[in-house]
């Protein structure tokens, strides 16, 4: 498979635009849990172009081309067999509180970042747990099992400018709302954030506690993407057609904002890319919907390709894929959970009404919260190389996809006999992924794993 390159339309520096290439469950009474709180991208559109960067970047001031090392992510290459290869969880760190997610700053390999969901971010710096938080909130609210600090993202520049982005519940005037907001790194310690740089993005008014999404991820084309809930209950029942299809709410939709712009939305505070939702009525920060409580989705750092663990209703887990730089697609929900029905519960035509339909699934005698993962880019196991990986919050269990061109060249498969026998790693919260494109998965119970070779 030919590997794309992505240029930032973005004025970055050589250096630093290659460094930019770089649940709720499903049944809302019985099961919710605090991993199931929640999970494309604009490639060539007209506020971002495509290209290439090979082995050197552009002229810098002197004219001279600036040399770059290769990128260890845009290796392209797959797995010679179509055969997961044995895998197991090795233990990186434990002692953490709630953990929700991970993840780690482009070209700094000796530290893991973690979101503890009552309000803090950790650093993992070289396999020990630095005692001092990196960050915590205090404005953060948990009071519903699924609100909390729920997604962490570093800026592609972050090197330089010290900025990233963080997605959390609080309380205003006794409302819920999800709050989006930037935060800057201290002057005297990388380890250290600056509580006081916080500038809030956007606040989205909650109509519930539950199905918040609450995942950040900055896309190849340098933007920030936002993935937020139906608004939670159960069925979708706001409105005439549920938040997931109306396209006047930015609940039960992925988002996608320019950080570094200004002037759009309530706060002005960032600016609305080219390229987004071409839809009539659709608010300019859409970038697709029809979510019901999209728990982690992830880019494949090589293709460019968007995969979104979407929690389903009372039947079906479901995996949604988006070609890279498609905007504007609909995954269905409230009108179906999976590929069924859902309301109406009969009548409904995926094929006339535009819905995208899941590239997999599996129903609730498997697993009640899906909670999606990353494609596997790493060099440690060459074997795994292009394999989506992801879980189940509720069982456990753990599966894996392949992809090729668009469509799926291997089905779906459980692979838990395999990298989680006996279920030992349980509350499977999420999965992040280094530098270097080793997996990560987050147990909820306390501790961080990597997908190593048996």
């Amino acid at each position: 498979m030919m590997c794309l390159s992505y240029r930032s339309s973005k004025r970055l520096s050589a250096l630093a635009l290659i460094a930019s290439i770089a649940s709720a469950c499903g049944d809302d009474d019985a099961n919710d849990a605090a991993g199931g709180s929640g999970g494309g991208t604009g490639v060539a559109g007209s506020g971002g172009s495509s290209g290439s960067a090979g082995a050197s970047g552009s002229a810098g001031s002197g004219g001279s081309p600036v040399s770059v090392e290769p990128d260890p992510l845009k290796d392209c290459g797959v797995a010679a067999s179509p055969a997961v290869p044995e895998l197991r969880l090795e233990q990186v760190v434990t002692g953490l509180e709630q953990p929700i997610y991970v993840t780690q700053v482009r070209g700094d390999a000796a530290r893991l970042f973690v979101v503890e969901k009552p309000g803090r971010i950790r650093v993992v710096r070289d396999g020990a747990l630095v005692a001092a938080p990196f960050l915590s909130i205090g404005a953060v609210s948990d009071r519903g099992q699924e609100m909390g600090l729920l997604g962490l993202a570093f800026h592609p520049d972050y090197s330089n400018n010290g900025r990233f982005y963080v997605y959390y519940s609080t309380i205003i005037n006794g409302t819920h709302f999800s709050r989006i907001a930037e935060y800057r790194v201290s002057s005297g310690s990388p380890d250290v954030a600056d509580a006081a740089s916080e500038r809030v993005l956007l606040e989205v008014q909650q109509p519930e506690d539950n199905h918040n999404g609450g995942n950040l991820e900055f896309g190849p084309d340098g933007y920030l993407y936002i993935g937020l809930g139906d608004g939670g209950g159960g069925g979708d029942q706001h409105g005439s057609t549920g938040n997931g299809q109306n396209l006047g709410t930015l609940l039960g939709k992925i988002l996608r904002i320019d950080v570094d712009g200004m002037g759009a939305g309530p706060l002005q505070a960032y600016a609305i890319p080219n390229g987004n939702a071409a839809i009539d009525g659709a608010l300019p920060e859409i970038w697709s919907y029809g979510l019901r409580n999209p728990w982690r989705y992830s880019f494949d750092p090589c293709t460019g390709d968007m995969y979104i663990g979407d929690v389903g209703q009372g039947e079906i887990e479901e995996v949604d894929f988006e070609p890279a730089g498609v905007s504007g697609r609909n995954y269905g929900w409230r009108l179906m959970e999976g590929d069924s029905c859902f309301n109406p519960n009969n009548g409904c035509n995926a094929a006339t009404q535009n819905l995208v339909l899941p590239v997999a699934q599996y129903d609730h005698d498997t697993g009640q919260s899906i909670t999606g993962g990353y494609v596997y880019r790493g060099p440690a196991i060459p074997n795994l190389r292009g394999t989506y990986l992801y879980a189940d919050f509720q069982s456990a269990r753990f599966f894996a996809l392949r992809m090729a061109g668009g469509s799926v060249a291997q089905q779906q498969v459980e692979i838990t006999d395999n990298i989680n026998p006996g279920g030992d790693v349980e509350a499977i919260s999420s999965f992040g992924q280094d530098s270097a494109g080793e997996v990560y998965v987050v147990s909820f119970n306390g501790s961080v794993y990597r997908i190593v070779p048996e």
